[in-house]
């Protein structure tokens, strides 16, 4: 059965949000509707649906017009194994000591690395984009450094690969991988069992660090935060005072013409940037807390 999609932006999230709900009363109704903020720094939302039929072009005029976005773009898809097109066309990848792969390239793992399995799944963080691919360099140089261990926290986590790659390194401290989206706990939960490490790191439900397990661990020693500018400005505050002295944070999902604004807060609540890196356009911060 072929997939209609139909994608507009608009300014701002409570209109696009709005928009969103309001797409779920169409006849036919949408399968799924996503609403994310655009990573260009335009300030824009994209709102998107899927259909199992072609949608009604003059129901998404009204919408448009209702909400200020712009027309409806609607394409139809061809049917596609979407999970193997993946799995063919993310190939390994080695970030310092830490080698990611699914499992159909299990055969492809090297002696000497720390190997993380990652399946194709529907949450962030396969090591392919440059912001996970900065995170797990940043987090290996610090391990090469001799950096002493200590309790982590993966805030927005995805696939739990950071996490996983922290507990790896650092076996025996606590380490939390939480996010806000269902969904990916659930993938972090599977990924974190696939690893065997399912002991060794607790997968929660939590908007940064809005859990109480996550409240009444710290110190940390070190804080991963791969999410957007927006949230990270926002989580400033919280994770600096849960970071240990002389902690670490690792930011990243900034592009780089984002990254002083973010680096700024942080420097206000105590931190200090050590390094700041760039890969494909996307800036990772290492952050110390004086």
């Amino acid at each position: 059965m072929a997939t209609w999609t139909a994608l507009t932006t608009l300014p701002g999230r409570e209109p696009a949000e709005a928009l969103g709900t309001a797409m779920e009363d169409m006849t036919p109704a949408p399968t799924g509707i996503g609403v994310f903020e655009m990573e260009d720094g335009s300030g824009l939302w994209e709102v998107g649906g899927y259909f199992d039929g072609r949608p009604d072009a003059a129901a998404l005029a009204l919408l448009a017009a209702a909400f200020g976005a712009r027309p409806f773009a609607v394409s139809e898809l061809p049917e596609t194994d979407w999970v193997a097109k993946v799995r063919r066309e993310l190939a390994p990848v080695q970030a310092g000591r830490f080698y990611l792969y699914g499992s159909h390239d299990a055969d492809t793992v090297p002696e000497g690395v720390e190997p993380l399995l990652v399946e194709a799944a529907m949450a962030f963080g396969t090591g392919h984009h440059g912001t996970t691919l900065g995170c797990l360099r940043a987090f290996d140089r610090l391990v090469a450094r001799g950096e002493p261990p200590g309790p982590v926290a993966d805030l927005g986590c995805g696939t739990a690969v950071l996490a996983m790659a922290a507990a790896r390194v650092w076996p025996g401290v606590p380490v939390f991988a939480s996010d806000i989206d269902p969904v990916a706990v659930e993938v972090a939960e599977a990924n974190v069992a696939a690893n065997g490490l399912a002991d060794h790191v607790r997968v929660l439900e939590a908007a940064g660090l809005g859990h109480p397990e996550l409240q009444s661990a710290p110190p940390f020693r070190l804080v991963f935060a791969n999410i957007l500018k927006g949230p990270l400005i926002e989580l400033a505050p919280a994770a600096s005072a849960a970071i240990a002295p002389g902690g670490w944070a690792i930011l990243s999902g900034l592009l780089a013409e984002q990254s002083d604004e973010v680096a700024q807060a942080w420097e206000a609540t105590g931190l200090i940037v050590d390094r700041a890196d760039e890969i494909a356009g996307w800036m990772t911060l290492c952050l110390r807390k004086t």
